[in-house]
C-alpha cells in the first residue's frame, strides 16, 4: 500500500514536472495571454476580450503596418497597452483633414492610407500638420477607435524594445474567436 502511494506521488510529480517544462518556455518566450481593458481599439476589440500574443515573430521580422501590437506603455513600463501600427521606422506619418498619410521612400510626396478596418466615419485627429519623422526601431501606434485612445498622437512613437508582440487570435469570447494578420493597404 505504501510502495503504491509513493509510486503514484512520484508519477504525479514527473506529471508535474514534465508539464512544466514544456508551459514554461511556451509561456515565456512563444505566446502570452492578454485582457483588453478599456474602449481604444472598438469596434475590433472590446473591453474583457481575451487575446493570445504571439512574442516569437519580431524576433525573426519587423513589425508590419496593420499589425496589432501589445507593448509596454514607455512612459510606465508596467502598463501595456494594444495598438495597431501605422507608421515604420524611417517614414513621417502626418494627420491632416481627419486622415492619415504616410511618407517614405516609395511615397515621398506623401499618400493617404487607407483603413478599411474602421468605422466609415471614423476621422483621426492630432498634431494636424506636423509631420512626426520616426528613428530607427520606431513606431507610430494608433487605436482603432480614434477618439478614445491614448497613443502615439500623446506619448509619441514606441520603440521596439517595448513591443511584446502581436495579436495573435481571440479566444474569448467564443462568438467572437479569430485568427489575425495584417490587413491590406490600398493607396
Amino acid at each position: 500500500m505504501i510502495k503504491n502511494f509513493f509510486s503514484y506521488v512520484f508519477e504525479l510529480i514527473k506529471v508535474v514536472l514534465i508539464s512544466l517544462a514544456i508551459i514554461i518556455p511556451i509561456r515565456y518566450y512563444l505566446i502570452q495571454p492578454f485582457y483588453v481593458k478599456g474602449a481604444s481599439m472598438e469596434p475590433n476589440f472590446y473591453d474583457r476580450e481575451y487575446l493570445i500574443i504571439d512574442e516569437i515573430s519580431y524576433r525573426f521580422h519587423e513589425p508590419a503596418r496593420g499589425d496589432i501590437v501589445v507593448f509596454r506603455y514607455p512612459r510606465n513600463p508596467e502598463e501595456y497597452f494594444i495598438k495597431r501600427v501605422i507608421g515604420l521606422p524611417g517614414e513621417k506619418v502626418q494627420i491632416k483633414d481627419g486622415a492619415i498619410y504616410i511618407y517614405n521612400q516609395a511615397q515621398p510626396d506623401g499618400l493617404k492610407l487607407a483603413e478599411a478596418y474602421l468605422l466609415a466615419d471614423t476621422l483621426t485627429y492630432g498634431l494636424s500638420g506636423a509631420a512626426v519623422a520616426l528613428g530607427d526601431g520606431e513606431y507610430y501606434v494608433l487605436g482603432d477607435n480614434r477618439n478614445a485612445s491614448k497613443d502615439s498622437r500623446s506619448f509619441g512613437p514606441v520603440d521596439k524594445k517595448f513591443i511584446t508582440g502581436r495579436v495573435l487570435l481571440r479566444g474569448w469570447p467564443f462568438n467572437r474567436v479569430g485568427v489575425f494578420s495584417a490587413p491590406e493597404y490600398s493607396y
